[in-house]
């Protein structure tokens, strides 16, 4: 499946090379003068808080039911909260689940629910009618045991799923790493936990946490408050007054000292880094927005320093960022992330360790200050356009218990940030010192490099976790039979494909293969001959993007109608690989290597590997089961592409994998679906030219 490979890498590999020009920062204009508007507001008996935002422009309507309650934990019945959001909405005692779900399809709204929460939308002439559907599923579902077996199949299929993705593990392990598995922001939904909840925990939890005491009911649209107040008190008055329970647990307490805490994902293609630590941040702080400012040249955007430094400088990474949340309620994190290439992982985890340590111990340039203020500035002013963030700043001022002005002097107090401010910020949330790295990867190749990090000349300790967090010993690698060689691994492949006699009968190979990119429908042909010849088109929508050639000897790409000729290392991969099956060639191949055996879709597979590429093959089926390659991007940067090759199936013989599944190495994931094979036909020499 290499024949299909080269069109594909280039499609990525301009995308990588079409950069901005962000030499020139534009210069901010004066700062405009805010006027946010009053919502209306009220409050029902039940302690149902009302925030009414009229806007008159378009015939729509938008209500949205928020239960701001104190944080909980669901302990060894983790998952309560999911089934009883995916329950809601399903009718109500009232009216049956498919009724509901027709009204609402010939309304032309839509309805989604939480375990909290509740949200509609629709054109304003049925606002009524919306609402009143809203609320009685909201306060009236209805509960049934046969519904309640279907959403538990359901969440246990994708917790399933999931259990391969080295992003979910990632995001799971750093949440329970950071505030403890036993916590609201750490816990985590297992197999076991869902098979713990009963439909009586469901209707206990949403008996308990349902409620209005927190509750706030946000209408924004083309409505009059007067009407809308009478239809939110008929429909809500009967909503009982209650409150929720509260739940004392432990305070999270950051990392002792700087480490790394490795999670080994033998299927992962590169490595997830998550650079993390506690931040204790409200929004009512007086350094709130100093370190919003903080985090915006440190990693918010494409423009800070963290993308500057790891992709744009170094390519280790297609883009690398930070965050940090601020509430009221519950313990904020700072965390600065990216995915990156195996091969870097050591080098990015200091890079990002070298540019926290920069913000925390020198002021940022008054260029760079102003920069991120004005993006502040723009994104809030164009924010002032949209009535449901209008109002959305009327709720989080009421649930984070912001002064009433605080919105309306949020450009006066971005613009008041000083450089000084901003360095004191960021010494206070970004806590170099204290900091945990989670990197979520295939310690097989990793775990070396990074067992040999120094940073400022200590070395960096490493912890091992498996993917829910549990401690865990250092993986061991396998060791591979002493009789086992590449040219015993190469032949079996061969032989397991078809045998050597038949590949060899094998005078070209004619394939079609389609996917989607980006919700595009991708399609390539591809052409090979048995004397080394490639032909590759790749179309989108039924247009051709790109087309390479070569003859052998020499070729070309053709993109958006600009000609480049293949030359260097693309022209020598391109000869390598043009071939129907190049294992034929490799088996006599200088300079490859067994570098022993490793876990590919939880199968072991040996590991063939030269400067140039890594092959896996299946130890018992012998099959060739991925392929990873590292190509140059432009710039001096390369990247690292996998694929995984699936669904072996027969055509004339020959053994060839109809599903490959291709990381772009650009944060997308490519499923390519062979659609049609021909062997000996369909090729010409007129292909090549």
């Amino acid at each position: 499946m290499k024949r299909l490979l080269f069109t594909i890498l280039f499609i990525s590999t301009v995308a990588l090379q079409a950069q901005i020009d962000r030499s020139k920062q534009p210069k901010p204009g004066p700062a405009p003068e805010i006027n946010l508007g009053v919502p209306s507001t009220f409050e029902l008996d039940n302690g149902l808080k009302v925030i009414v935002m009229e806007n008159h422009k378009l015939p729509r309507i938008s209500y949205t039911l928020t239960i701001d309650n104190p944080p909980f934990t669901e302990g060894e019945k983790a998952g309560v909260s999911a089934l009883t959001g995916n329950m809601l909405g399903k009718g109500s005692v009232d009216i049956d689940k498919d009724a509901f779900n027709d009204e609402v399809d010939y309304m032309g709204a839509s309805m989604n629910f939480g375990p909290t929460s509740a949200f509609a939308r629709g054109l304003s002439k049925y606002s009524g009618r919306i609402l009143e559907l809203m609320a009685d599923a909201a306060l009236h579902p209805d509960f049934k045991e046969e519904e309640f077996g279907k959403e538990k199949d359901l969440l246990l299929e994708n917790l399933k799923a999931n259990e391969k993705s080295v992003t979910s593990a990632a995001r799971r392990v750093e949440a329970a790493l950071a505030y403890g598995r036993n916590s609201p922001q750490g816990e985590f939904a297992t197999r076991e936990t869902v098979n713990n909840v009963s439909l009586q925990d469901v209707k206990s939890f949403y008996s308990n946490y349902f409620v209005p005491k927190n509750a706030y009911l946000v209408i924004v649209g083309d409505v009059k408050v007067a009407d809308i107040r009478k239809q939110v008190e008929k429909y809500f008055n009967g909503w009982a007054k209650t409150a929720p329970p509260v739940v004392e647990f432990p305070k999270p307490a950051d990392a002792q000292y700087t480490q790394i805490n490795l999670v080994d994902m033998p299927n992962a293609v590169q490595s997830e880094i998550a650079v993390e630590n506690l931040a204790a941040l409200k929004m009512s702080d007086p350094d709130y927005f100093p370190v919003l400012l903080a985090n915006k040249i440190l990693g918010g955007g494409a423009e800070a320093r963290l993308f500057l430094n790891l992709r744009e400088d170094k390519g280790y990474t297609y883009g690398a960022y930070s965050g940090i949340s601020a509430d009221r309620q519950t313990t904020s994190r700072f965390r600065a992330w990216a995915s990156v290439r195996n091969e870097v992982t050591d080098s990015a985890v200091v890079a990002f360790l070298e540019e926290i340590d920069r913000i925390t111990t020198a002021k940022v340039s008054r260029q760079e200050l102003v920069v991120a203020k004005a993006d502040y500035v723009g994104n809030f002013v164009m924010n002032l356009e949209k009535p449901e963030i209008i109002a959305r700043y009327a709720l989080q001022t009421k649930t984070q218990q912001l002064p009433k002005d605080f919105f309306q002097t949020y450009i006066k107090k971005i613009n008041a940030v000083t450089e000084d401010q901003v360095l004191a910020a960021a010494k206070k949330y970004f806590k170099g010192k204290n900091a945990r790295i989670v990197v979520t990867g295939k310690a097989s190749q990793i775990a070396e490099n990074l067992e040999k990090i120094q940073y400022k000349g200590k070395k960096i300790p490493i912890f091992y976790f498996d993917k829910y967090a549990n401690p865990a010993e250092k993986p061991k690698g396998k060791t591979v039979d002493p009789g086992v060689t590449v040219k015993s691994v190469l032949n079996k492949y061969i032989q397991a494909i078809g045998g050597e006699e038949k590949l060899k009968s094998v005078k070209s190979m004619f394939s079609k293969a389609s996917g989607t990119m980006q919700g595009m429908a991708l399609e390539i042909v591809a052409k090979n001959t048995s004397d080394g010849k490639i032909l590759a088109e790749t179309s989108m929508m039924g247009t051709t993007v790109s087309k390479q050639v070569f003859n052998g000897e020499s070729g070309y790409i053709v993109m958006q109608g600009q000609r480049k000729e293949l030359e260097g290392e693309r022209l020598e991969q391109t000869k390598e690989n043009a071939y129907p099956f190049p294992e034929l060639m490799l088996r006599n191949q200088e300079g490859l290597e067994i570098k022993g055996i490793e876990e590919v879709n939880g199968k072991d597979a040996y590991v063939v590997k030269n400067d140039k590429a890594i092959l896996y093959f299946d130890v018992d089926s012998g099959l060739k089961v991925s392929q990873v390659i590292t190509v140059e991007a432009g710039g001096g940067k390369s990247m690292t592409q996998t694929l995984t090759f699936e669904d072996y199936r027969d055509v004339e013989g020959i053994k060839i994998p109809f599903k490959t599944i291709m990381d772009t190495g650009m944060g997308m994931e490519l499923e390519l679906i062979t659609t049609e094979v021909k062997i000996n036909e369909g090729v010409t020499d007129a292909d090549f030219e």
